[in-house]
Protein backbone atom coordinates (compact mmCIF):
# COMPACT_ATOMS: atom_id res chain seq x y z
CA UNK A 1 0.00 0.00 0.00
CA UNK A 2 1.34 3.18 -1.08
CA UNK A 3 0.64 6.25 1.10
CA UNK A 4 0.68 9.87 -0.71
CA UNK A 5 3.19 12.67 1.39
CA UNK A 6 1.19 15.41 2.74
CA UNK A 7 3.61 17.85 1.61
CA UNK A 8 4.90 17.56 -1.74
CA UNK A 9 1.99 14.45 -3.68
CA UNK A 10 5.14 12.37 -4.13
CA UNK A 11 4.82 8.48 -2.83
CA UNK A 12 6.11 8.04 0.46
CA UNK A 13 8.00 4.90 -0.25
CA UNK A 14 8.78 4.20 3.33
CA UNK A 15 5.35 2.47 3.76
CA UNK A 16 6.13 0.22 0.87
CA UNK A 17 5.76 -3.53 1.80
CA UNK A 18 7.97 -4.74 -1.10
CA UNK A 19 10.75 -2.51 -0.16
CA UNK A 20 10.65 -2.48 3.62
CA UNK A 21 13.26 -4.78 5.60
CA UNK A 22 10.96 -6.29 8.11
CA UNK A 23 13.90 -8.17 9.35
CA UNK A 24 16.42 -5.06 10.29
CA UNK A 25 13.51 -3.31 12.17
CA UNK A 26 12.82 -6.75 14.14
CA UNK A 27 16.68 -6.65 14.95
CA UNK A 28 16.75 -3.04 16.21
CA UNK A 29 13.61 -4.07 18.40
CA UNK A 30 15.34 -7.01 19.84
CA UNK A 31 18.47 -4.86 20.67
CA UNK A 32 16.31 -1.72 21.83
CA UNK A 33 14.44 -4.64 24.11
CA UNK A 34 17.76 -5.71 25.55
CA UNK A 35 19.01 -2.20 26.19
CA UNK A 36 15.85 -0.98 27.74
CA UNK A 37 14.01 -4.07 29.46
CA UNK A 38 16.67 -7.02 29.74
CA UNK A 39 15.71 -10.17 30.61
CA UNK A 40 17.36 -10.64 34.47
CA UNK A 41 20.20 -12.92 34.88
CA UNK A 42 18.83 -14.30 37.51
CA UNK A 43 15.72 -15.35 35.72
CA UNK A 44 17.66 -16.81 32.59
CA UNK A 45 19.71 -18.87 34.68
CA UNK A 46 16.65 -20.36 36.17
CA UNK A 47 15.13 -20.98 33.00
CA UNK A 48 18.23 -22.96 31.55
CA UNK A 49 18.49 -24.87 34.50
CA UNK A 50 14.79 -25.58 34.66
CA UNK A 51 15.27 -27.60 31.32
CA UNK A 52 18.01 -29.07 32.53
CA UNK A 53 16.11 -30.92 34.66
CA UNK A 54 13.60 -32.26 32.97
CA UNK A 55 13.33 -35.73 32.48
CA UNK A 56 12.61 -36.95 28.95
CA UNK A 57 10.86 -40.35 30.22
CA UNK A 58 8.31 -38.64 32.84
CA UNK A 59 5.28 -38.33 32.64
CA UNK A 60 3.62 -34.22 33.83
CA UNK A 61 1.49 -34.32 36.19
CA UNK A 62 -0.83 -31.22 35.47
CA UNK A 63 -2.09 -28.86 37.96
CA UNK A 64 -5.77 -28.96 38.50
CA UNK A 65 -6.33 -27.33 41.64
CA UNK A 66 -4.40 -24.36 43.46
CA UNK A 67 -6.19 -22.58 46.27
CA UNK A 68 -4.73 -19.54 45.06
CA UNK A 69 -6.61 -19.46 41.74
CA UNK A 70 -9.35 -21.86 42.35
CA UNK A 71 -10.80 -21.68 46.25
CA UNK A 72 -13.10 -18.75 47.79
CA UNK A 73 -11.13 -16.52 50.03
CA UNK A 74 -12.18 -17.03 53.81
CA UNK A 75 -12.62 -13.54 55.23
CA UNK A 76 -10.10 -12.76 57.64
CA UNK A 77 -7.91 -16.19 57.73
CA UNK A 78 -4.11 -15.08 57.44
CA UNK A 79 -1.59 -17.83 57.00
CA UNK A 80 -3.84 -19.72 55.14
CA UNK A 81 -1.96 -22.71 53.63
CA UNK A 82 -1.76 -23.29 49.91
CA UNK A 83 -3.79 -26.39 48.54
CA UNK A 84 -2.68 -27.81 45.08
CA UNK A 85 -3.47 -31.07 43.02
CA UNK A 86 -2.12 -32.30 40.35
CA UNK A 87 -3.36 -35.40 37.98
CA UNK A 88 -1.24 -37.87 36.06
CA UNK A 89 -2.99 -41.24 34.30
CA UNK A 90 -3.95 -42.46 37.51
CA UNK A 91 -2.12 -41.04 39.66
CA UNK A 92 -3.33 -37.81 42.29
CA UNK A 93 -0.68 -35.68 44.28
CA UNK A 94 -2.52 -33.73 46.88
CA UNK A 95 0.26 -30.88 48.69
CA UNK A 96 -0.16 -28.66 51.29
CA UNK A 97 2.15 -25.50 51.29
CA UNK A 98 2.34 -23.56 54.28
CA UNK A 99 5.08 -21.30 55.83
CA UNK A 100 6.51 -24.25 58.24
CA UNK A 101 7.43 -26.59 54.85
CA UNK A 102 4.76 -28.49 53.01
CA UNK A 103 3.08 -32.39 53.08
CA UNK A 104 1.16 -34.48 50.87
CA UNK A 105 -0.34 -37.83 49.70
CA UNK A 106 -0.22 -40.01 46.67
CA UNK A 107 -3.58 -41.32 45.84
CA UNK A 108 -4.14 -44.49 45.01
CA UNK A 109 -1.98 -44.55 48.59
CA UNK A 110 1.67 -46.11 47.46
CA UNK A 111 5.22 -45.93 48.62
CA UNK A 112 7.29 -43.34 46.31
CA UNK A 113 10.49 -41.23 46.68
CA UNK A 114 10.08 -37.57 46.01
CA UNK A 115 12.52 -34.82 45.09
CA UNK A 116 11.89 -31.11 45.74
CA UNK A 117 12.98 -29.20 42.77
CA UNK A 118 13.77 -25.55 43.26
CA UNK A 119 16.60 -24.99 40.51
CA UNK A 120 19.88 -26.46 38.99
CA UNK A 121 20.05 -29.45 41.80
CA UNK A 122 16.94 -31.38 43.19
CA UNK A 123 16.42 -29.71 46.66
CA UNK A 124 14.83 -32.21 49.86
CA UNK A 125 14.69 -35.96 49.31
CA UNK A 126 11.54 -36.94 50.73
CA UNK A 127 9.80 -40.24 51.20
CA UNK A 128 5.99 -41.67 50.69
CA UNK A 129 5.06 -44.02 53.59
CA UNK A 130 3.03 -47.01 52.32
CA UNK A 131 -0.12 -44.61 52.98
CA UNK A 132 1.53 -42.08 50.14
CA UNK A 133 2.35 -39.51 52.64
CA UNK A 134 5.16 -37.21 52.60
CA UNK A 135 6.27 -33.92 54.66
CA UNK A 136 8.72 -31.21 54.07
CA UNK A 137 10.06 -29.30 56.97
CA UNK A 138 11.19 -26.85 54.63
CA UNK A 139 8.89 -24.48 52.28
CA UNK A 140 9.89 -24.08 48.37
CA UNK A 141 11.44 -20.82 48.24
CA UNK A 142 10.67 -19.88 45.18
CA UNK A 143 9.57 -21.54 42.12
CA UNK A 144 9.54 -25.60 42.23
CA UNK A 145 8.37 -28.38 41.53
CA UNK A 146 7.76 -32.30 42.59
CA UNK A 147 9.74 -35.62 40.82
CA UNK A 148 8.07 -38.53 42.39
CA UNK A 149 9.58 -42.29 41.28
CA UNK A 150 6.95 -45.30 42.09
CA UNK A 151 7.06 -48.57 40.70
CA UNK A 152 9.49 -47.97 38.00
CA UNK A 153 7.56 -44.53 36.96
CA UNK A 154 9.15 -41.27 37.01
CA UNK A 155 6.33 -38.32 37.45
CA UNK A 156 7.04 -34.28 37.61
CA UNK A 157 4.61 -31.89 38.26
CA UNK A 158 4.41 -28.61 36.85
CA UNK A 159 6.62 -25.75 37.98
CA UNK A 160 5.11 -23.44 40.41
CA UNK A 161 6.37 -20.17 42.45
CA UNK A 162 5.98 -21.09 45.64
Amino acid sequence: MNHMDDNDGVLDDAFDDEEFDHGSLEEELRQAAAILDPVPAELRQIAIEAYALHDLDARIAELTFDSLVDAIPVRGAVDVPRMLTFHSGGLTVDVEVTTHGLMGQLLPPQPASIEVLDGPRAGAALTADDMGRFTSDAPPAGPFALRLRTDGEVVVTEWLRA
